[in-house]
Order: C-alpha cells, then sequence, then structure tokens
C-alpha cells in the first residue's frame, strides 16, 4: 500500500504561481511513476503531467511551458510549479502514484483546490 498526501493549493490571481507537493510513504519501489491529474469544474480528470522515477517527464499541452513537475527520490515527493497562472486551471488537483509494469498498482491522493481568479 502506498499513501498520498497533497498540500499547496489556494486561491491565486490569474498570472500569479502556485506550488504542489504530493507525498509518498508505504511500500515503495523503484520504477514508479508520480502523477499530478486535475478535474474541473463539469469536466472529465485530465493528466497534467508526469514523472517517472528515472526523471522523464511528460505535460499536457495546456500546461506546456507554464508548469513544471519535479521529484525528490529520496524523499519519495513530487511537486507541481505552475506559473502564469489561468482560470482554466481551476479545478481539484490530483496526485497519482503508480508502478507502470505491475497492473493494478495505482493510488490516489485525496485532491487539493486550486482556484485561480481572473
Amino acid at each position: 500500500q502506498v499513501q498520498l498526501v497533497e498540500s499547496g493549493g489556494g486561491l491565486v490571481q490569474a498570472g500569479g504561481s502556485l506550488r504542489l507537493s504530493c507525498a509518498a510513504s508505504g511500500s515503495i519501489f523503484s520504477f514508479n511513476t508520480m502523477a499530478w491529474y486535475r478535474q474541473g469544474p463539469g469536466n472529465q480528470r485530465e493528466l497534467v503531467a508526469a514523472i517517472t522515477s528515472g526523471g522523464t517527464t511528460n505535460y499536457a499541452g495546456s500546461v506546456k511551458g507554464r508548469f513544471t513537475i519535479a521529484r525528490d527520490n529520496a524523499k519519495n515527493t513530487v511537486y507541481l510549479q505552475m506559473n502564469s497562472l489561468k482560470s482554466e486551471d481551476t479545478g481539484v488537483y490530483y496526485c497519482r502514484f503508480y508502478y507502470p509494469l505491475t497492473p493494478g498498482s495505482d493510488y490516489w491522493g485525496q485532491g487539493t483546490q486550486v482556484t485561480v481568479s481572473s
């Protein structure tokens, strides 16, 4: 089992910045992926950014150049630096942890609210 604790959400004006953190604990092994997803009002949950334990990253097109995902493997923590925030970035942001080579090994955080006011 893996437990995820997210922090860093809040209210920010358009053009501002926020930094999200997600700390994983429990039975953690190598070759894992950590990611951020978000769900805006009336929308489905979507991938924002992901990073493997080897440092390979993947971003949604809508956040490229504005958001940066990073991780500290020693702390089992993933970060999402969000700059130049827009109102459409508003939503609940969820942290996900999984082992790509192990089907069913999928863990989610409880979510943190990000609200961008225009």
